[in-house]
């Protein structure tokens, strides 16, 4: 059996060669991962994951080379879309190892996060990329100086913001206003569950 991942956007035919119009359309259309498999069968769902349009931070959008002059396409601009860049709690399992979820548990991840449709885009890309980096830290309780030290990744990120800490600070009370993480006092916080 073999996997392939594919990425199928609702409601999107095509990338463009505009890089910013892969953005526009990330920004307003939800979009699904899925892994297909072959078999003696044919295809098969294996893996498939929501991605809600609100969840694509800019940081999410590689622009990549230009094809070559000997392309057919010659100098056309595609894009990748980074999902690694995309929060752990927007990338929400609809089938997993082909089995799929139930429609109860898809729903309720998916209001977890659904608060973040309510950001201006300029504030969730800041939101989304803080969340990502607090994620990595790969445990749910966590503290204000462990997100500091990721301060180098965010400015490379936001390169325009000379504010950092601030920032991060700032967006770590839009994520607990949103009711995503716990401040417990102290530089102290935890991610809801």
């Amino acid at each position: 059996m073999h996997a392939v991942p594919v990425l199928l956007p609702l409601r999107m035919q095509r990338v463009t060669s505009d890089p910013r119009s892969v953005i526009r359309r990330c920004l307003t259309v939800s979009s699904r991962k899925a892994r297909l498999s072959t078999g003696n069968s044919g295809w098969s769902v294996v893996d498939l994951i929501l991605i809600p349009s609100f969840a694509f931070p800019i940081s999410a959008i590689e622009k990549r080379k230009p094809l070559g002059q000997g392309a057919r396409r010659a100098g056309w601009i595609g894009c990748n879309i980074l999902l690694d860049a995309i929060p752990q709690d927007a990338r929400i399992p609809v089938i997993a190892g082909g089995t799929p979820l139930a429609p109860g548990e898809a729903r309720q991840k998916y209001a977890r996060i659904r608060p973040l449709a309510k950001l201006k885009v300029e504030q969730r890309g800041w939101t989304l990329d803080v969340l990502n980096a607090v994620r990595s830290l790969r445990r749910s309780e966590f503290a204000l100086g462990e997100v500091y030290r990721l301060e180098e990744r965010l400015a490379r990120l936001h390169p325009a913001h000379k504010h950092v800490r601030d920032k991060i600070r700032q967006q770590l009370q839009v994520l607990r206003d949103l009711g995503i993480v716990d401040f417990l006092g102290r530089g102290e916080y935890k991610l809801k569950q």
